[in-house]
């Protein structure tokens, strides 16, 4: 961990006034419950007893430093106050500041330079903005700059994604460092995961665009690219103008295929950050 010191940003002295709100909220439902401090200790006491585990426990003086001082609850009298008052959890962290539905962007933001799967799962939570309006002219067909061709952005509830079969696929994001599959897979591309897909397959393509790419784990974390299967020898072939060396595993006792890729976001500019020296091959 680095020993530098932390950098306190302009305008997180407000974070005070947050969660002294929060704070109140918290106290105008327990009021609304006609509840007492004594009461919530003691409900708490139950919750503690049953997850045999004091950490649960909202004592009488915490509860009042929770609702009057601003004073931030841990994870588990969180749980605790939700678990009393009939809260929803993620809307309770949003009174504190903490909204669930950006951390996919929060950690897009965070560079991270080896493989890695990408474990956030959907909920009904939040919204995303969308394209909700296009030219009626675009051509399909054509090369387009879809920007300028969108008409009206808004925000669709998440749970209208639901159509999607999001439980049988998985995102992945290849690591800024990681060239085993360059030029076809750029460092730094987000990828769709087709986890019903886990066979290795070794013959049926006609070209490297048709060959299947494969996700796996192995001991030293994840890795993207090419399967030969030999008995239970698994040779991880990257793409030759990678310059990458093969890796050979055994399989399935050291390496497991966690699935197809079948989808890939990616910029085009990573090889000129490559040419010029920033990344080792």
């Amino acid at each position: 961990m680095s020993n530098r010191p932390i950098r306190v940003l302009p305008g997180l002295a407000g974070n005070g006034q947050i969660m002294e709100e929060a704070g109140q909220k918290l106290k105008r439902v327990r009021e609304r419950l006609n509840l007492r401090y004594r009461d919530v200790e003691d409900a708490s006491l139950r919750i503690a007893e049953r997850h045999q585990n004091d950490e649960f426990i909202v004592a009488l003086s915490r509860l009042s430093d929770i609702e009057n001082k601003g004073t931030v609850p841990t994870v588990f009298r969180l749980y605790t106050l939700c678990t009393i008052y009939r809260l929803d959890v993620l809307e309770v962290l949003q009174w504190y500041g903490v909204d669930l539905s950006h951390l996919p962007a929060d950690a897009a933001s965070i560079e991270l330079e080896k493989t890695h799967a990408i474990n956030f799962q959907p909920h009904n939570h939040g919204d995303v903005l969308l394209p909700l309006a296009l030219d009626p002219g675009l051509d399909l067909t054509k090369t387009t700059y879809l920007s300028r061709m969108i008409q009206r952005w808004g925000k669709l509830p998440l749970m209208l994604l639901h159509g999607l079969d999001l439980k049988t696929h998985r995102y992945a994001f290849v690591g800024s460092e990681d060239w085993s599959m360059y030029p076809l897979l750029q460092p730094g591309s987000l990828l769709l995961l087709d986890e019903t897909k886990r066979k290795i397959v070794s013959s049926g393509w006609t070209n490297e665009f048709d060959r299947p790419i494969y996700f796996l784990e192995h001991r030293e974390g994840y890795a993207c690219g090419w399967c030969n299967l030999d008995g239970n020898r698994l040779v991880l072939q990257p793409h030759p103008a990678s310059m990458c060396n093969p890796q050979v595993f055994l399989f399935p006792d050291e390496i497991d295929v966690i699935g197809q890729v079948t989808g890939v976001a990616m910029r085009l500019d990573q090889g000129r950050r490559r040419r010029n020296g920033s990344a080792t091959g």
